[in-house]
């Protein structure tokens, strides 16, 4: 489940940018912060799922809604060289054990059915206990660009206790594929092309609880920056977008584990099959878009900031993430 290329539909972007030392770095400390966050929600004692601090969001997710959100402001924050894209996506999946949910998560060789038509292939390529590596190549055709894309990724897992996990997906390789589909077609280096997306990170949390299971995933990308010129027209397309693309990926992983053959059998006792009925429903299911939220702690209206160089060599302040579910916005 990943942030699926949000500039991809820009044609005016449609020309070459590389990724530069400076986009890079401030792109380690925004998702060493994104990782260290998760680790300080777990030390501090803090629930689990982000979702718990507010109710009535809950209940609109048993209901079978998908929220998705900007995890701060706009969910474009701009760096040195480039853009990230911030956004969590939350779903509750009735009747699944947790066991349902990783078996869809981990089966990385069926993406291509799980995700179509945006993945068209994937593998698994290692795996141990805790840590898996996988590729994807994903296309996405949105007005006249034709965006493809090759990537590698290690995903790792931390198990809490039977009934809580969370992962940790990023992207160890990423590179564009020029001319797909055509004789023509071949590999761009690492890092050269269009600047699409360069980078991927994901957190996602699991839960067992109230009958089902909860999702909460957050999705960071790294791609070119849009023109000052442009960004009045571009920003709300790639917001829309990245949007999107978080609550597709949630739906589409939740048809996934609906249709699996043990819960079909438990929920109608088929023997494993799944009745055509279920089947079409769980295809069709319309995914309703949460209200915006506020950030859960106080903290994020301070300013908080990591200073990064910038291209005068002046300090670049990346705004603190928060990414919370919680606390209903005005």
């Amino acid at each position: 489940m990943f942030l699926m290329v949000p500039l991809a539909a820009v044609p005016s972007l449609a020309t070459a940018a590389e990724l530069t030392a400076r986009a890079l770095s401030a792109w380690e400390h925004y998702t060493q912060d994104a990782d260290g966050h998760m680790q300080t929600r777990l030390d501090s004692g803090h629930p689990f799922l982000s979702l718990d601090d507010a109710p009535a969001e809950r209940a609109r997710l048993r209901a079978g809604e998908i929220v998705a959100v900007p995890a701060d402001g706009s969910g474009a924050h701009t760096v040195p060289d480039g853009l990230i894209h911030d956004w969590v996506g939350a779903m509750f999946i009735p009747n699944a054990k947790l066991e349902d949910v990783l078996a869809v998560v981990h089966d990385y060789d069926h993406y291509k059915e799980y995700y179509r038509p945006t993945v068209t292939d994937s593998k698994t390529l290692t795996r141990s206990p805790s840590t898996q590596k996988f590729s994807m190549l994903w296309r996405r055709k949105i007005l006249f660009v034709d965006a493809a894309l090759q990537g590698q990724y290690e995903s790792r897992d931390f198990v809490i206790d039977e009934r809580r996990w969370y992962s940790i997906a990023v992207s160890t390789r990423v590179q564009e594929i020029e001319h797909y589909g055509e004789q023509t077609q071949h590999l761009l280096p690492p890092d050269q092309g269009e600047g699409f997306l360069w980078r991927v990170h994901s957190i996602a949390r699991y839960q067992e609880r109230d009958g089902g299971v909860y999702v909460e995933l957050e999705a960071i990308g790294l791609t070119r920056n849009i023109p000052l010129s442009l960004r009045w027209l571009v920003k709300p397309l790639a917001a829309r977008l990245a949007r999107d693309s978080v609550t597709t990926s949630l739906q589409q992983t939740r048809d996934a584990v609906m249709l699996r053959p043990e819960m079909a059998s438990r929920l109608h006792g088929t023997g494993g099959s799944v009745p055509m009925g279920d089947q079409v429903m769980a295809q069709q299911q319309v995914v309703k878009i949460g209200p915006e939220f506020r950030q859960e702690r106080a903290e994020a209206n301070t300013g908080h900031i990591h200073p990064v160089a910038g291209r005068d060599g002046a300090e670049c302040p990346i705004p603190r993430r928060v990414v919370d579910i919680g606390k209903p916005g005005a």
